[in-house]
């Protein structure tokens, strides 16, 4: 199913979701399984009528049941956010209900259910071709720049931050580290001509201009460019950096040094070849990559690549999560380069994500008088202690990685 046609989130109208789909057979089958699987889990799910299912843990609430069910039943992988994003669940601690869940997500269906569920469910649609992406990363960066700059901290930086085991620093500073550890992977120093793909709001560019690099760089977002573009300006950098609307892969030019953090979430699968030869294209002799990307094992990536999940549907269409074991076999097979050092720090993006939480729940008069809904701040609620709990269990994993020739190029 295409989700194209959903309305921007800050329209206050949300198609069909208040309105649980109807199927008795569904609903208990989709209870019993769901109670089967919270019976061994660190979780106590309390009914209204005070009745109570779980090994105990974390409270989550059943507000509506025959609608969480119904949902549950119409589709587990959409339907378990969606009815918290109306209200048929709720909790004090979301973060702390989601990775009692999160901790055993593969095994919450039976093996032969799965099997059987994979026939059913939906499955993506959405194509990363240059077309498609542009309308993809539209979706998610272009919803406002003011939103973001309500929860990030002053770097505008979207990616995890590198606390290097010091929870007492403030984000900022951990956002710098992080920037710096790429840098340092690509080798970016003065003189160095760098080409990034994936802006972001600039934060990194900024960085290696200060370096006394000249760099460019690359984003399919219309609103993050106009930001980068006047935060650029207002740093006087202006002559080092230049910000492009284009596609990874309409880029020519020959550099030092490239760099790309937690965008490769966003090329899909069947892109990743083109994406690692650009790679390998763009780098002049000598030159070295420094990458950061969200991964997960394996053989969860495999088993979920051609899902169509509520991730993809409410926050980021088209995209997929690689795993470490896939970007190795990219670099070996359609690039010169070798990763010379990777660096792992998950419980950073833990830890980041539970302060953009905070932050923005704390603010959300300020995102109120923006235009955005309840259900938008549920929803993004969600979205931010989903990803949190993926990160605090191991299922989600940050790794930053640094590239150069092979020995004999």
């Amino acid at each position: 199913m295409s989700t194209l046609s959903l309305p921007r989130p800050n329209q206050g109208i949300w198609p069909g979701l208040f309105t649980a789909p109807r199927s008795p057979l569904r609903a208990r089958i989709a209870e019993s399984l769901f109670r089967n699987a919270v019976s061994a889990l660190p979780v106590t799910v309390r009914l209204p009528d005070g009745r109570t299912w779980g090994a105990g843990g974390p409270v989550m609430r059943l507000v509506r049941p025959a609608e969480f069910f119904h949902r549950l039943g119409a589709d587990a992988k959409i339907g378990f956010g969606e009815a918290y994003m109306v209200g048929d669940w709720d909790c004090d601690e979301l973060a702390d209900v989601l990775s009692a869940f999160a901790a055993r997500l593969s095994t919450l269906v039976p093996p032969g259910l799965q099997r059987m569920r994979r026939w059913a469910e939906r499955r993506q649609t959405e194509v990363n071709d240059i077309a498609g992406s542009r309308q993809n990363i539209h979706r998610h960066y272009d919803l406002s720049n003011d939103l973001f700059e309500r929860f990030l901290d002053e770097t505008m930086t979207y990616s995890s931050a590198l606390f290097d085991g010091d929870r007492g620093v403030d984000l900022h500073t951990a956002q710098l580290r992080k920037i710096d550890g790429v840098l340092d992977y690509a080798g970016v120093r003065a003189g160095a001509r760098v080409l990034e793909i994936g802006t972001g709001w600039g934060a990194l560019a900024i960085r290696a201009a200060r370096r006394g690099a000249t760099v460019t760089s690359l984003t399919i977002s219309a609103e993050q460019r106009t930001l980068a573009l006047d935060r650029v300006r207002d740093a006087g950098l202006q002559d080092r950096v230049a910000v492009h609307l284009r596609d990874y892969r309409e880029e020519h030019g020959s550099y030092d040094a490239v760099v790309s953090v937690e965008m490769i979430e966003a090329v899909g699968a069947e892109f990743w070849p083109d994406y690692f030869s650009v790679l390998d294209r763009v780098l002049a002799p000598g030159g070295r990559v420094g990458l950061q990307a969200i991964t997960m094992p394996h053989d969860r990536m495999i088993a979920s690549r051609a899902s169509y999940t509520w991730i993809h549907k409410y926050i980021f269409p088209g995209g997929l999560i690689p795993s470490v074991r896939s970007i190795e076999e990219s670099v070996r097979d359609h690039t010169r380069l070798r990763i010379t050092q990777t660096r792992s720090f998950g419980d950073d993006y833990a830890e980041t994500l539970r302060r953009w939480r905070e932050t923005f729940l704390g603010r959300w008069d300020e995102i109120a008088r923006l235009g955005f809904d309840d259900t938008f701040r549920r929803m993004w609620e969600f979205y931010l202690a989903y990803s949190e709990a993926g990160f605090r269990v191991g299922y989600l994993g940050v790794q930053q990685f640094a590239m150069a020739e092979r020995l004999g190029h």
